[in-house]
């Protein structure tokens, strides 16, 4: 595809499931920049950080251009006839359980949907899985159990329309900022919206709530079945829909009131009044939406956790009306795609049952596939322990990093490392699980790709191809399509394009749907080309003919749309059509020894995503949080006899990582928090789910991934450094570092177990021996510094000291691009201070416009005292919005110090 003239293409974001549309400007020169789209329904023109910056992720650095078979370059025909023969070797010897793919929520609806076909209806094996078993699992579970279908009742509206939102397990102001910012729109135009956080963390979206409910670790149980006792004994409940609707009520509540009031405070760590002013605010208020994320999900009780909110929901009757529901929020921008095509090994296509006789049947017919699988597969966590005892002998990854996000993660690789036969589809050359593959396929990146997604909300979007594809890159349906080819599959794998495979999809979706089926896009089977390309966002369903399973309600004012929900008046997709309550007692569990005293909750941070493999390429995301770290209370620290920006060992019975310590009263007392984000491509010892075990939801299969027993100890660094540089290193030899970008070149945080010839290291870590070098050294003091030029330019700049290096960051960040023409430039450099006319903008809080902590408080202390003011005064806050509750807590710091 040939770039032209300046033009803008419609397309959606590819980071997390709120699926915002996004509008990709590549100009005559094909410089790229995104914008926010006005007219799509999610978002409505917002954009978070990490999709503001998203132009700064889709160069060509690192990326695999070409086929590779044990490292060497080859071309197409070599790796996927080696594909196939090997796949279909393997299941010709061993049985088609002997082959396995893990997938992921990055791919496409369509890229999805031909995997699944294949496995499923071809190999006829369901041994299919994806990382989106890491991310919502148990959402499918729990809707599967209570509404007999995997269906998300309402749409993003609701979150503006409730009169109360209760936050389950969700930093929304991080992970879903857009989701964050309606909420936070809405509130402002409705102060009377009440907002309730229930999280371990006072994380940023307490900047919101009305109320925190700092719960003990997987205590939401325990909260939400106590809370469906409490409607029980006050009569706050919809008898009439119970009643006509549901059925199961009698059980489930006499299962909740096993704890009294007393008993859930112990088990949830809460007081019984801060229950009971939750409890009132819930059974007062109508309009209540509950919003959950992976605090409910990533838990060995996630499912139970699900179907307690939805047990409180029906017994309301909160569903399917303007203002109500249980609301999952995914992580992923297609995880729901992969829940429509049966992407999940516990699953068929079109949300299908795997153990149904009758739909394995239809799906068969629909494919003419010669052998379905005929029982679920092996889930994440199964799957690798599978290829660990070799039970599978030959494993296709597509668009996922397991060596560093699934639980047990050394375990994890050691299998991936002894696996006869190992196929990784990736853009990186060089990842953590990329590096351990026999057959490297390039497939096409955001930008390049071309297909669908659904969000959270169950709205269908494109995501359109607007550069062309690099090298030998190919998209992965086609590479799928291919290998399904070459095993003898090629009349049921002839699309040529991504509009063929999403019309077969909606086909099947409606394919003998009388109404029994929630998801139904039949309206869009066999779909043209110029229809496809033109494609508007639609929630489903979308049936072939004009029936849908609610009636959709009137306009809503602040958008005038008209979103579809499920359930106001029943009609579920069980056998009668009628919900199912689910009797759950609530169980504590202790997982904390005296060896491992602590309670690991793991998560992310705002700027970054994943392993890093797009944000980690943007300089502005990286500056926010350049390093791994680790929360913990300001007692925990004292009594474990850690400093402030310490080195901190984190371990569990598995492993051990080194990351920097962060103490703030933020954190809940006897539990720590890390994020999952850093691989070996960025820190010497950062993966943190070498910690996490594989310890699962019986249900769900979901991993726990935020209860994990830990222990912390101060590492004994006998030097600290800091360096920047405009090459990457290819190799630090320190006990610890962690790597990031930053403009004009990399940034390296450092520190040592001993110390060592610091011009040397200098030397080694630069990678330019031509360079002309100053230094100065103070051995006595530990104080090193020692720049290296190129001219007038810097190559690198290293500061040592025995403590934590308090060089400014942003500043020596700066010397990159700066040039240095005098002597005395040179030697401001080494050392380490700017000028008195170039003040510390300090720790960046706003990624945007490049806007530091202490820039903030300056102006807060000339009298900028709201959001808005310093919006004004410095920009900070007026874009993605994002950092706004970090800015309003310096707000309120500055206040609180001028009232001292």
């Amino acid at each position: 595809m040939e770039i032209g003239a300046a033009r803008e293409v419609r397309t959606t974001c590819p980071y997390c499931g709120v699926g915002c549309g996004v509008l990709a400007k590549v100009a005559a020169d094909r410089q790229v920049s995104v914008r926010g789209d006005p007219d799509h329904p999610a978002n409505f023109g917002r954009l978070c950080s990490k999709g503001s910056a998203l132009a700064e992720t889709i160069d060509l650095d690192g990326r695999l251009l070409h086929p590779e078979i044990h490292g060497r370059r080859t071309d197409w025909n070599e790796a996927l006839d080696l594909v196939a023969s090997t796949f279909s070797r393997t299941i010709t010897e061993h049985g088609p359980d002997a082959v396995a793919f893990y997938v992921s929520g990055q791919l496409l609806t369509e890229d999805y949907y031909l995997a699944n076909k294949l496995m499923k209806g071809f190999v006829g094996s369901a041994n299919i899985d994806t990382n989106s078993r890491l991310c919502m699992a148990s959402s499918v579970a729990g809707h599967r159990r209570a509404f007999g279908s995997d269906t998300v009742p309402g749409s993003y509206e609701d979150l503006e329309l409730a009169d109360l939102i209760v936050l389950v397990g969700s930093n929304l102001a991080w992970c879903h900022p857009v989701l964050y910012q309606r909420i936070a729109a809405a509130r402002e135009k409705r102060p009377e919206m009440k907002i309730v956080l229930v999280d371990p963390r006072r994380t940023m979206t307490s900047d919101i709530a009305d109320m925190h409910l700092a719960i003990a670790p997987d205590g939401d149980v325990a909260l939400f079945t106590g809370l469906l006792a409490w409607l029980g004994q006050h009569n706050a409940l919809d008898r009439a829909y119970v009643t006509a609707h549901t059925t199961g009520f009698g059980q489930a509540l006499f299962a909740a009131s096993a704890l009294d009031l007393a008993g859930v405070a112990a088990a949830t760590g809460l007081s019984e009044d801060e229950l009971g002013r939750f409890y009132g605010l819930f059974a007062a208020t109508a309009k209540t939406v509950t919003v959950y994320s992976q605090g409910v999900n990533q838990s060995s009780s996630g499912t139970d956790k699900v179907n307690a909110i939805v047990n409180c929901h029906l017994a309301t009757g909160r569903l399917g009306k303007p203002g109500t529901g249980p609301f999952s929020v995914t992580g992923q921008p297609n995880a729901m795609g992969g829940r429509e095509v049966g992407g999940m090994a516990n699953m068929l296509a079109a949300h299908m049952e795997i153990e149904n006789a009758e739909h394995r049947d239809r799906v068969r017919r629909f494919w003419s596939a010669p052998d379905i699988a005929q029982k679920p597969g092996l889930k994440a966590v199964e799957m690798f322990q599978g290829v660990a005892d070799g039970r599978i002998k030959a494993l296709w990854i597509m668009a996922t990093n397991p060596v560093d996000s699934m639980p047990d993660a050394d375990a994890v690789e050691a299998a991936i490392k002894a696996c006869p036969f190992v196929v990784v589809s990736d853009v990186l050359a060089s990842t953590d699980t990329v590096r351990h593959a026999h057959v490297r396929l390039p497939a096409t990146a955001w930008g390049e790709k071309d297909g669908t997604v659904t969000n959270s909300e169950r709205r269908i979007s494109r995501q359109r191809s607007f550069l062309a594809a690099p090298g030998e890159a190919r998209p992965d349906w086609w590479i799928i399509a291919e290998v399904a080819r070459r095993m003898g599959f090629a009349e049921a794998f002839a699309h040529e394009t991504p509009a063929q495979i999403f019309g077969e999809h909606a086909a099947l979706s409606g394919f003998e749907n009388d109404g029994g089926r929630d998801f139904d896009i039949g309206a869009y089977a066999g779909i043209d080309a110029v229809s496809y390309a033109s494609l508007e966002p639609f929630q489903w369903p979308a049936p072939e003919r004009a029936v849908q399973a609610e009636p959709p309600p009137e306009p809503v004012a602040s958008t005038e749309r008209h979103p579809i929900r499920f359930f106001a008046s029943g009609h579920f997709y069980t056998p009668d059509r009628k919900a199912r309550f689910i009797a759950i007692r609530p169980i504590t569990e202790t997982r904390t020894t005296p060896d491992f005293p602590l309670v690991l909750n793991t998560g992310r941070i705002r700027d970054h995503w994943h392993t890093m493999t797009r944000t980690g390429k943007s300089p502005r995301l990286s500056q926010h949080i350049a390093e791994p770290f680790v929360e913990i209370h300001p007692a925990d620290a004292q009594h474990h006899g850690i400093g402030d920006a310490d080195i901190v060992r984190v371990s569990s019975p598995r492993g051990d990582v080194l990351v920097r310590a962060l103490i703030t009263p933020r954190q809940r007392q006897g539990g720590v928090f890390a994020p999952m984000h850093w691989t070996d491509q960025f820190a010497a010892k950062g993966r943190l789910d070498v910690l996490t075990a594989p310890l699962v939801d019986p249900v769900s299969g979901q991993p726990a991934l935020k209860h994990v027993a830990a222990h912390i100890e101060r590492f004994a660094a006998k030097a600290f450094g800091f360096a920047v540089m405009r090459q990457k290193p290819e190799r630090v030899d320190a006990s610890y570092w962690a790597v990031a970008r930053c403009r004009g070149g990399w940034r390296v945080e450092l520190a040592f177990a001993d110390a060592t010839d610091w011009t040397a290291f200098a030397g080694s870590l630069f990678e330019a021996p031509s360079a002309e070098m100053l230094a100065y050294h103070d051995r006595d003091a530990g104080q090193h510094r020692i720049a290296a030029f190129d001219g007038e330019h810097l190559v690198g700049a290293l500061f040592v000291a025995p403590g934590p290096v308090a060089v400014s960051r942003g500043w020596a960040v700066e010397q990159l691009e700066e040039v240095h023409a005098s002597q005395r430039e040179r030697f401001r450099i080494v050392a380490g201070r700017a000028g008195a006319d170039r003040p510390d903008a300090g720790a960046t809080v706003c990624s945007c416009f490049n806007v530091g902590a202490n820039q903030i408080v300056a102006a807060v202390a000339a009298g900028c005292t709201t959001v808005e003011a310093i919006g004004g005064a410095l920009k900070a806050g007026t874009n993605c919005g994002s950092c706004r509750s970090e800015i309003r807590a310096l707000i309120q710091a500055g206040r609180v110090q001028a009232a001292e």
